[in-house]
């Protein structure tokens, strides 16, 4: 992998991770348009470090008072009513679908699931999905209402953005709308509920590229470019979401999402892309 690849593909895994546009999808897609080979779901895993960062960087507070709170918790029951300690103890149980779920399809997402075909149904899909949330969600409640339902239901929705196209961000805001969250809500405990999933994929993998078992044709120096580019862009991507979801709805990306899905499906039937 050249520096060139390294740095589009660390910026658009870093603009696509936090925006409802599938960054899986997308780092299959734009190598495909590019004539670049496909960089592996492994490269995706980790290139994702990089966007953790930025939100470990950027809701540094709100994760420190989270951690604090639930970890008292474990020990005081009573603290459990707890704001803080209520949002830890929901993105430990949203994170145990997509664990179950990853450890038991691990082969299937990384050849068969990055076929371009299910990617493009899974944008259009996934994009239509997002825009009956719109349309029938009620929007009234604040992140301070989430309860164990919404962990439970919206971590499930996380686990499938395994599937490449369908967006973890997308899918779990969808949930959210579904759910009643308000846009900026549904989007904060998306990027909350994000961390441990993405730190543990991203962590595994790199131990698969590092011992050379997968990802051979991607060097260290790249996968280091990579992750920088999708920190400093995924930092932005999470800045700028959480301000336009404020007075702006969800619609662009669901233009977005079907018409890229149409493409794709089109070129790929052409025999354009492969």
């Amino acid at each position: 992998m050249s520096v060139l690849e390294a740095i589009v593909l660390g910026i658009v895994q870093g603009l696509t991770e936090f925006l409802p546009i599938s960054s899986t999808g997308h780092l299959r897609i734009v190598p495909a348009f590019l004539g670049w080979e496909d960089p592996g779901a492994a490269f995706t895993a980790v290139t994702q470090l990089g966007t953790m960062a930025a939100v470990l960087l950027y809701f540094r507070e709100d994760l420190k008072r989270i951690a604090i709170a639930w970890w008292r918790s474990v020990w005081d029951r009573r603290l459990r009513r707890e704001l803080d300690a209520r949002l830890g103890w929901y993105i430990v149980l949203g994170t145990i679908p997509i664990g179950i779920f990853g450890v038991l399809f691990k082969d299937q997402i990384e050849t068969g699931a990055r076929d371009l075909y299910l990617i493009g149904v899974a944008l259009i899909v996934l994009g239509l999905v997002l825009l009956l949330a719109e349309k029938v969600g009620k929007r009234e409640r604040s992140i301070e209402q989430i309860r164990t339902k919404d962990g439970f239901a919206i971590g499930f929705a996380q686990a499938l953005a395994l599937i490449p196209g369908v967006s973890r961000s997308g899918a779990t805001i969808t949930a959210g709308l579904f759910l009643g969250l308000d846009r900026t809500a549904a989007a904060r405990f998306s990027f909350l509920l994000s961390v441990p999933a993405v730190v543990l994929s991203g962590l595994l993998e790199l131990g698969t590229i590092l011992s050379d078992d997968d990802g051979d044709h991607t060097s260290l120096g790249a996968l280091v470019v990579a992750t920088l580019m999708a920190f400093v862009s995924g930092y932005v991507a999470i800045a700028w979401l959480l301000r336009y979801l404020t007075t702006h709805s969800m619609v662009i990306f669901v233009v977005y999402r079907v018409a890229l899905g149409v493409l794709v499906l089109a070129l790929t039937a052409a025999g354009t892309i492969e």
